[in-house]
């Protein structure tokens, strides 16, 4: 599986995420977190899904992936021991730390695959 077909949804994920815990609480940290973390996800897939249509690896894209994914990991981390609580906090660490071990996982096994071109 390719990086980006799993980083679209992600992105939406904290995307909506930010947006979600702007309406309900009014928290512009959410707001501001949440979508910025999201267009930068967004724009990581975006590198890695060119560079995947011109049969190459985008080395930035994935990194910044990757180290997007372990901040959020560390920082929900961190709020989820604070408060205890599962929403948002677990579930966004949890997500998170499952996003950073499929991007080191890409990251060492040489990026994403290309199928054999049928001539």
């Amino acid at each position: 599986m390719h990086d980006f077909c799993f980083t679209i949804p992600y992105g939406i994920i904290v995307f909506c995420g930010g947006i979600i815990g702007f309406a309900r609480k009014g928290s512009t940290t959410s707001l501001a977190g949440g979508v910025g973390t999201g267009l930068l996800l967004f724009l990581a897939s975006y590198l890695t899904l060119n560079a995947f249509h011109k049969r190459k690896n985008s080395w930035f894209g994935l990194i910044l992936e990757t180290v997007i994914a372990a901040a959020l990991t560390w920082v929900m981390g961190q709020r989820y021991t604070e408060t205890g609580k599962i929403m948002p906090a677990g579930v966004v660490a949890g997500i998170s730390g499952v996003m950073t071990a499929f991007y080191l996982y890409k990251i060492v096994t040489g990026g994403n695959h290309f199928s054999a071109k049928a001539e």
